[in-house]
């Protein structure tokens, strides 16, 4: 599917480029309706943090989470793919993944490398933005050079919003950029997430792939000063389902200053996707339980708990992984999936030249 940066946003919205740099003015961020929607945002997402531990193995959400807002955020940007082509393109060897799975897994990728530099050095450079970009677009491209890039309405063609086009500028609000994310200051997380969210799109620095990029500095951001310890919650189910108020709220913070609009917009995803992934984790416990003890049940021989969590950290499950996380033979590990499945736990698909096992009920359960 081809890639578009055409957004539709209200026709009457001007064109400029005269991006003012942050901090935006406090009494714009910090009104009484924003504090009011922060105080349930906050209660949410401290929730989904404490809940993210309650699963026997992290792994096994954040395999299936990552995965899931992989797919999501580039669906925004019109690349579409299926979670049965991602999952088998990361479990078969041999199977033919299409360029759009691939772009999707290389947001896996840039996901996984900004998580990591996060924890390793505690602040965010632009540099690394930079980087994240790169896995991204899978190019060196970079910081655009080139005057001429204009976000236009994807149905008429009119002119919506011209960013900064002087690599100059888009270097000092860059730089700027990077300053107001790492500087402790009085106003909360949340809310600044919000408002970098919005400067980092305006600044619109690279020729492609800014959405997603930005959509990732949101978890890195949250990530970074604490309220989560690992990336459980996006952002890009709930900009799918409200794109028409996501874009007029951007473009309403450029045209008419209207922060609040925009800052409770961002509150009230937090809060949704926080309270629909707080669900999510208690259906996967629950599930996980059900399966454990099914096993049990009817297989205490094959019963290991390891085997269990694999089963759900890997949906799409094969010999191999057995053999590795279990320290077991090919055989014996064949015939351990094969108990699975006779017990109608897994279901197996064959993928080119091998046998994938999926554990129909948890990729059921990850699909909506």
């Amino acid at each position: 599917m081809t890639k578009s940066k055409r957004h539709i946003v209200p026709e009457s919205a001007s064109a400029f480029n005269n991006l003012p740099l942050l901090p935006p003015a406090k009494g714009q961020i910090e009104t009484v309706k924003v504090l009011k929607q922060l105080v349930k945002s906050s209660v949410a997402l401290a929730e989904l943090k404490g809940m993210a531990h309650t699963l026997p193995n992290p792994e096994i959400l954040l395999n299936a989470v990552i995965l899931k807002e992989a797919r999501a955020s580039s669906e925004i940007e019109n690349i579409i793919t299926t979670q049965d082509k991602l999952y088998q393109s990361l479990s078969a060897k041999g199977f033919d993944t299409d360029n759009a799975t691939k772009e999707v897994l290389r947001y896996l990728e840039a996901m996984i490398y900004g998580v990591r530099f996060i924890k390793s050095k505690s602040f965010l450079t632009t540099n690394a933005i930079i980087e994240i970009q790169r896995i991204l677009e899978g190019n060196n491209a970079g910081i655009r050079k080139l005057p001429g890039t204009a976000l236009r309405n994807a149905s008429t063609g009119k002119l919506i919003y011209t960013p900064p086009d002087n690599f100059d500028s888009i270097n000092k609000l860059l730089r700027n950029f990077e300053q107001y994310i790492n500087d402790e200051d009085d106003i909360p997380h949340l809310i600044k997430m919000a408002v970098q969210h919005y400067q980092f799109e305006s600044i619109h620095p690279f020729y492609d792939g800014n959405g997603r990029t930005g959509r990732i500095l949101n978890i890195l951001y949250l990530i970074m000063n604490g309220l989560l310890e690992s990336p459980v919650l996006f952002l890009s189910g709930y900009i799918i389902d409200s794109r028409p108020d996501y874009y007029r709220m951007l473009q309403e913070v450029r045209t008419k200053q209207n922060w609040e609009g925009w800052i409770l917009y961002i509150l009230k995803g937090i809060e949704s996707t926080s309270n629909e992934t707080i669900t999510r984790i208690q259906a996967i416990k629950k599930l996980f339980d059900q399966t454990r003890d099914l096993v049990q049940e009817r297989m205490p021989k094959i019963y290991k708990r390891e085997l269990i969590e694999l089963l759900f950290e890997q949906p799409y499950c094969k010999s191999e992984f057995l053999e590795k996380r279990l320290g077991i033979s090919r055989i014996t590990a064949s015939k351990y999936l094969k108990a699975l499945e006779n017990s109608e736990i897994v279901k197996s698909k064959k993928v080119w030249k091998e046998t994938l096992y999926i554990n129909t009920r948890l990729f059921d359960l990850l699909k909506k």
